[in-house]
C-alpha cells in the first residue's frame, strides 16, 4: 500500500492486518524521529542517518528512499523473509517512491494499492487533526501529496478513501482477490 502521508493507507493496512490472518506486516525502517507511542522494532525500526546508510551499503534493503534530507525510509529483505518464513502474505505500508521500486522488482508478484485522499483540502485537514505537523513540515508533506498524487495510475489500481469503512472492504476485496489468484 501506498499513499501521500495522512491518505488513510496505515489506517487501512492495520485494518487487514487485523481481519486477514493470512497476511503479515513488514517492519519499515526509518530515520524521522519516534513518534509520542510508537515502538521500536514494531511501528518501525528507528535507525541514525549513519546507521541506514550502513545498511544501505550492506545490501539490506528491498528498496529504500531519501523522502527528505537525511529522512530515509527503507524495506529490509529481512521482514520479508521473516514473514514468508511464517507463512504470510506480506503487506508493506510504503512511500511512492518505495512502491514504484517495489512494483519494479517484484512486477507481476505484487498488488500495489494506491490510497488517495478525496482532495488535498481534505488531506490537509487530515494531516492538521493529527496534531504533530509543524507548518513547515505540513508544507512540505502537502507539497509532496501534489506530487505524489500524479503516481496514482502508475499502481495495480488505486481506492480514494472518501469513506473509510468502504475503503477498507475494497481493499480487502483487492487482496482477497489478488491472493487467490497467486
Amino acid at each position: 500500500m501506498t499513499a501521500p502521508s495522512g491518505a488513510g493507507k496505515t489506517t487501512i493496512k492495520t485494518a487487514l492486518l487485523s481481519g486477514l490472518d493470512y497476511l503479515g506486516f513488514s517492519i519499515s525502517a526509518t530515520t524521522r524521529v519516534k513518534r509520542e507511542g510508537e515502538t521500536d522494532g514494531a511501528d518501525y525500526y528507528f535507525l541514525t542517518p549513519d546507521e541506514f546508510k550502513q545498511r544501505i551499503n550492506d545490501g539490506d534493503f528491498v528498496e529504500y528512499e531519501e523522502v527528505y534530507t537525511d529522512q530515509f525510509y527503507g524495506t529490509l529483505y529481512s521482514e520479508l523473509e521473516r514473514n514468508w518464513d511464517l507463512g504470510k502474505t506480506v503487506v508493506l505500508d510504503i512511500d511512492v517512491q518505495g512502491a514504484l521500486s517495489i512494483k519494479e522488482t517484484f512486477a507481476d508478484q505484487s498488488l500495489v494499492i494506491f490510497i488517495q485522499p478525496p482532495s488535498l483540502e481534505t488531506l490537509k485537514k487530515r494531516l492538521m487533526a493529527r496534531d504533530t505537523e509543524s507548518e513547515e513540515s505540513l508544507r512540505k508533506r502537502i507539497t509532496k501529496a501534489e506530487l505524489e498524487m500524479q503516481f496514482a495510475e502508475s499502481f495495480d489500481t488505486y481506492i480514494i478513501n472518501d469513506d473509510l469503512d468502504l475503503a477498507i472492504l475494497e481493499a480487502k476485496s483487492l487482496v482477497d482477490d489478488f491472493v487467490g489468484k497467486q
